[in-house]
């Protein structure tokens, strides 16, 4: 709940400075952000709150595929596990909140809070998993992020599952990862760095890539030799060949790929979508 507040408060702090502060006979997006840029040229906002706000516009752009953890990076719980199997998962993930499986992974019967199994410390012979799961909440993959984050305000759910065309699990996404599109990593002593994978392939072909993925790691990937003598992300390397540092929405071609710009925050850029040209597939 407290995560879902300072998502409304910073929505609704940017919409009132934004009527009070911005010439609004700006025709489109882009005229908006460039009116944005100007006042934190002239030191009228932070490059941290010029962030924030092109945040909260970016979450119209993306959908839930962009962000979601996928399948094989999720830590399951299946219903029929023991009490001790699961208290060794939880400590050895850290996380708060588990889906559960039932037949197999593509069946979620529900989520299980941590916080949950409190009540049963000293009376393991009472406890039973389909007692006490949450009822799981399921989005697609081509859900935007502003609808999600309105459906997490309405259901007070911090989870939910991410199914595919065929209703079957290809990922969870949380209000966190929603929150870190506005504002940037959020990293708890929890977090753990396979949870989420740099390089995420879509469907469509395309790729979402964090900007701090290593050069090499990309390389490796993708089998390419791109320099890595000079810099040591793919980030900065698309700053490098950009020659400023890009803006959402800006393309950098750098032979076989073009990077679009999907996160920047005035200082660095966040998050990228790569295309790989289909001659070198």
């Amino acid at each position: 709940m407290k995560q879902q507040n300072k998502v409304e408060k910073t929505r609704s702090w940017w919409e009132k400075w934004l009527r009070t502060t911005i010439d609004t006979s700006v025709l489109n997006r882009d005229e908006l952000l460039i009116e944005l840029r100007q006042t934190q040229k002239n030191n009228i906002i932070s490059n941290e709150s010029l962030g924030m706000i092109e945040g909260v516009m970016q979450v119209d752009n993306l959908q839930v595929r962009d962000i979601m953890i996928p399948r094989a990076n999720i830590r399951f719980i299946h219903l029929e596990d023991s009490y001790h199997k699961i208290l060794e998962i939880v400590l050895d993930a850290g996380h708060s909140r588990y889906p559960v499986f039932d037949e197999d992974r593509d069946d979620v019967e529900g989520i299980l809070l941590v916080k949950d199994l409190l009540k049963f410390v000293g009376k393991e012979d009472q406890f039973d998993l389909d007692d006490i799961i949450r009822l799981p909440s399921f989005v697609p993959e081509s859900q935007n992020l502003n609808t999600l984050l309105t459906q997490f305000r309405n259901s007070r759910n911090h989870m939910a599952i991410v199914v595919d065309e065929f209703s079957g699990t290809s990922g969870l996404v949380t209000i966190e990862d929603v929150l870190e599109q506005i504002v940037g990593d959020i990293d708890d002593e929890h977090d753990n760095v396979d949870d989420k994978q740099n390089i995420l392939k879509q469907k469509d072909g395309r790729y979402t890539v964090k900007a701090d993925t290593e050069i090499e790691d990309f390389n490796a990937y993708f089998d390419v030799e791109l320099p890595q003598n000079k810099v040591d992300t793919i980030g900065g390397l698309v700053m490098q060949k950009a020659g400023k540092i890009p803006r959402q929405g800006d393309e950098v071609s750098l032979a076989p790929f073009t990077f679009k710009v999907l996160r920047s925050d005035g200082r660095k850029i966040q998050l990228l979508e790569v295309n790989k040209s289909t001659q070198e597939l």
